[in-house]
């Protein structure tokens, strides 16, 4: 099993893109508003398969590449039109002695202020941030919070004035939840400020998972994949970064519940408000206000996405794909 998908994704990487385009899923409108943001005819394209789970795709503007995370093989890939699927980075998320956990290798990736890659190391359990353009290591953003190593952070985001915001579940544990190595009884959300100081902003989620931001960046967004309690929250952030008013903006649990497959994982926003997060039957579109407007729906576990290109392509880690689809907007951030 290993080496045919090693065969697989070797063959993926000298000759590029299948032969013949692959499409998966379908659209699943809930408003007519939807199709202000997807054509009628969009559809999902398959750029690679093959992977054990992808997750944290990020969008590189100066090398036009995406760089995604597979989190159980400890591995960063690139993808780049054109030339295919690459190793980029291995080990991505776990330096030490294997085995280690099931979800040992990074998850949320994102391209930093300064166009540094920055990382959610499951395994080492940390944050870091690694220069795209020049030799040398990486450095840590966190790793600690009050002398307490984290769980496994999982995902994040950055502001525009530099604090970071990741979350960190028991995902990357060996045994999760129950590690006797855990060192934080609590599953929270931190920020880390300009200095490198973390401190923890929210601490009251069951399983804090995705996080971004709005456009003018005065909320927080997180995702929680918790099955009895699927969430995406929403949280104002104060002047100090800090965060207050938190409510649920979308419950989800009804359509776990209902049998559609997947939890609240990797969201982000475009430029008008809208969000676009990974839950129950695929990609899950919202208002602003939570208003589902649509589904995209993969027809598999669908953990991550980001924009990219000139902002309007939304390329989606779906268990073992990755995918892309033509948007009719433009994402945060582009």
């Amino acid at each position: 099993m290993i080496k045919l998908k090693t065969i697989a994704l070797i063959m993926i990487s000298s000759f590029g893109i299948y032969a013949q385009q692959k499409f998966i899923g379908s659209l699943i409108v809930e408003s007519p508003a939807f199709h202000n943001l997807i054509a009628s005819d969009a559809k999902i394209e398959v750029l690679a398969s093959g992977f054990n789970w992808s997750e944290g795709p990020v969008w590189s503007k100066e090398g036009q590449f995406l760089l995604f995370s597979d989190v159980p093989e400890n591995i960063i890939y690139k993808y780049k039109a054109g030339e295919g699927l690459s190793v980029f980075l291995k080990p991505s998320g776990y330096t030490g002695k294997l085995p280690y956990s099931q979800e040992p290798g990074s998850n949320g990736l994102i391209i930093n202020n300064e166009g540094e890659l920055v990382a959610c190391e499951h395994g080492d359990r940390r944050v870091t941030r690694m220069p795209l353009n020049q030799g040398g290591g990486k450095y840590p953003v966190a790793d600690n919070w009050q002398g307490k190593r984290f769980n496994s952070p999982n995902d994040l985001v950055q502001s525009i004035s530099g604090t970071y915001y990741f979350t960190d579940p028991p995902y990357g544990l060996p045994d999760r939840e129950n590690a006797t190595t855990r060192e934080i009884d609590i599953f929270g959300v931190y920020k880390v400020d300009k200095f490198g100081i973390a401190e923890v902003v929210i601490t009251d989620l069951s399983r804090p998972n995705g996080v971004a931001l709005s456009p003018d960046e005065k909320t927080l967004y997180v995702a929680q994949s918790d099955p009895e309690a699927a969430y995406i929250m929403s949280y104002s952030i104060q002047s100090d970064g800090t965060l207050k008013d938190g409510k649920i903006l979308f419950d989800a649990t009804p359509m776990v519940k209902a049998g559609l497959s997947g939890l609240p994982d990797g969201l982000k926003t475009d430029k008008k408000g809208n969000i676009f997060t990974t839950g129950p039957g695929g990609v899950l579109v919202l208002t602003s206000e939570g208003d589902l407007l649509g589904r995209i729906s993969t027809g598999q576990n669908t953990s991550n996405l980001n924009w990219g290109d000139d902002g309007s392509v939304l390329y989606i880690t779906a268990d073992m794909y990755l995918c892309k689809i033509q948007t009719k907007t433009i994402g945060k951030g582009f």
